[in-house]
């Protein structure tokens, strides 16, 4: 999968939402058109052709059980990003390192006896 076109099918806010949902585990058809209905008020066939881009592009699988839809996520193009992001990581890593020691040295700080 091309980085960009994956970008391009995560840009969309319903997707990622659908996705997040999916991250605490599988979920049929219906009950992630109820959340997503109510959350970004789309009708169901609406949530479906997000759904549908989704499995097409390989971001969720779907299991068929008798007349339910069970959707998954499906790491491996997550992976795919999170490998290409690596290059890139460098610029916030070192910056979130060094606030997470100046949030320290504040915590730190305030606990010391006579600190106003």
């Amino acid at each position: 999968m091309r980085i960009v076109h994956a970008f391009d099918i995560l840009g969309d806010p319903v997707r990622r939402r659908i996705l997040e949902l999916l991250a605490d585990g599988e979920l049929p058809a219906g009950q992630i058109a109820a959340v997503i209905g109510d959350e970004f008020g789309i009708s169901q066939p609406a949530v479906s052709q997000h759904l549908r881009v989704l499995r097409d592009n390989g971001f969720a699988t779907v299991t068929v059980e008798g007349t339910r839809r069970l959707y998954a996520v499906d790491a491996a193009p997550l992976q795919e990003i999170d490998a290409w992001l690596d290059r890139y990581r460098r610029f916030w890593t070192n910056r979130l390192d060094a606030l997470d020691i100046e949030l320290r040295r504040g915590h730190r700080a305030r606990k010391e006896p006579g600190h106003a």
